[in-house]
């Protein structure tokens, strides 16, 4: 047994052959100059950009051509993100040449409605990978890597770039931390495993600016930020039937506050903290007037189930779904869902 196998058990939650199979298309996308499509989900978090615009960094440099995105127009990149090295090469999807899409590769999306505005992509008949660590994961793709046991999926993504035997600068690895740290929670979620904190020392090890990065992530707020948590903090709400702690901004308030969406993950942070929540919710409305849910468990209730009765899904204690209709309606429905999977 190797080192990689005794430090990374999530590895075998993957099929040999379909790792084989991506690499191989990888490499041939890169060896052939392919255009390639890097799409992360609709509202990015650190993940889901430090995924695809690592694999875009490492494919670009060997000859592919990448275009990094994701599904909403216009492309909002969350401050915090801001100065993620390729960030400037994101690609708005009106303006990916459909016809000329060689492959997709899909990363920390656990179901089409993730890919939002690029789901016509997959009718264009490009294959499809998919890179994931969702255990909700649909498989809509035509291959794919899902290991819920990793603990972001830019620990797949480190993996793949190994095996392609991309050395690992600076960059790379700035993107690949920026993943790892938000998705393991700065390694304090339960899906921190050895893999991830020995993944974590080689990126600073490789240069990674691991204060300055820290800070940036989790310490610093601008002042629409902290409006928009005080004004969701005067609607917090608690459900005892459910043991739901719940609140929300409108697209006003957002608006009125300046804050982008990032501000949500801000304020469902402080919402989960409650002592008498069993699960926190948090909506924040798009200016459609749909929400964009985000839930969040002690344990106790699989988030990640709830979230895919609403078409959503995620992870036992991170999940999250779009919904229609007024927010106390969307409250009504996951308060029945809840209850009949408690019941369950």
């Amino acid at each position: 047994m190797t080192v990689t196998e005794i430090a990374s058990p999530w590895l075998t939650d993957l099929d040999p052959r379909a790792v084989d199979e991506v690499v191989a298309r990888l490499q041939d996308a890169a060896d052939h100059g392919r255009t390639v499509v890097i799409a992360a989900h609709i509202g990015p978090d650190g993940d889901a950009l430090g995924a695809a615009l690592a694999l875009h960094l490492a494919l670009s440099r060997r000859g592919a051509r990448t275009l990094p995105t994701w599904g909403e127009e216009p492309l909002r990149v969350p401050a915090a993100y801001a100065d993620l090295p390729g960030i400037d090469d994101l690609v708005a999807p009106s303006d990916i040449p459909v016809d000329e899409v060689d492959l997709l590769v899909s990363v920390d999306s656990a179901s089409v409605s993730r890919l939002g505005a690029l789901q016509p992509l997959l009718a264009a008949g490009a294959p499809v990978i998919v890179i994931d660590h969702h255990p909700t994961n649909t498989r809509f793709g035509t291959v794919h890597l899902v290991a819920a046991r990793a603990a972001a999926t830019v620990v797949i993504v480190d993996e793949l770039l190994r095996r392609l035997d991309v050395d690992l600068d600076v960059d790379l690895a700035t993107c690949l931390y920026v993943g790892l740290v938000t998705d393991t929670g700065r390694f304090q979620h339960a899906t921190t495993d050895r893999a991830a904190m020995e993944l974590g020392g080689r990126l600073i090890e490789a240069g990674v600016a691991h204060e300055e990065l820290t800070r940036r992530l989790f310490g610093t707020r601008t002042v629409g930020e902290l409006t928009l948590l005080a004004r969701a903090l005067e609607r917090l709400t608690f459900v005892p039937e459910a043991r739901l702690v719940h609140a929300h901004v409108t697209a006003e308030d957002a608006t009125e506050a300046g804050a982008g969406l990032e501000a949500t993950e801000a304020i469902i942070d402080v919402v989960r903290t409650a002592d008498v929540a069993e699960v926190a919710m948090v909506g924040r409305q798009e200016t459609t007037g749909a929400w964009r849910i985000s839930l969040r468990s002690r344990g106790a209730i699989d988030v990640g189930v709830v979230a895919a009765r609403f078409d959503g899904g995620g992870h036992e204690r991170a999940a999250g779904f779009t919904a229609e209709g007024t927010f106390d309606e969307v409250v009504d429905r996951l308060v029945a869902v809840l209850e009949e999977v408690r019941g369950g």
